[in-house]
């Protein structure tokens, strides 16, 4: 990342913010009309939102090319797990009872006494996931150097 030009960090930001926005609105972190949210959101919500958002910034940097002479190769593998990542962090973050695909699955008492003491580990699993998509991104980047091609 020490070697990332203004693109990429520009990527970062931009990734960061709409990060903040994807999961923030519908979770209710940023109070809005669209959405509505029967449980109050608990005292981590508003940092795993906010670190999940930074991480998937970073991550969506990586996917854009440097402005050096040398053409990044890099797998894209561990993209799946940077959307499984944020895709838990939103399931983390959000209210038990408001998510459909979790009343269907479990019922109201269901996504109460099962879902919601999970939500937490969720979270944790999310951002692991995370910074695992954005190490491996970064090693690749740096072991996987090839000459750039002029055409």
């Amino acid at each position: 990342m020490r070697v990332w030009g203004f693109r990429q960090w520009g990527i970062a930001a931009l990734g960061t913010a709409a990060t903040l926005l994807l999961l923030g609105l519908p979770a209710v972190l940023i109070p809005n009309g669209m959405f509505a949210r029967e449980i109050e959101p608990t005292w981590w919500s508003y940092p795993v939102w906010i670190a999940t958002s930074i991480l998937s910034g970073l991550v969506m940097a990586t996917y854009v090319r440097g402005t050096s002479e040398v053409a990044e190769t890099r797998s894209d593998r561990d993209g799946g797990r940077g959307i499984a990542g944020a895709a838990l962090a939103w399931f983390a973050i959000g209210c038990p009872v408001c998510n459909k695909l979790v009343l269907l699955a479990l019922g109201t008492s269901g996504a109460m006494a099962w879902f919601a003491p999970l939500q937490p580990v969720l979270a944790v699993a999310g951002m692991v996931l995370l910074a695992w998509a954005l190490r491996s991104r970064l090693r690749a980047a740096n072991s996987c150097q090839a000459p750039a091609t002029v055409s």
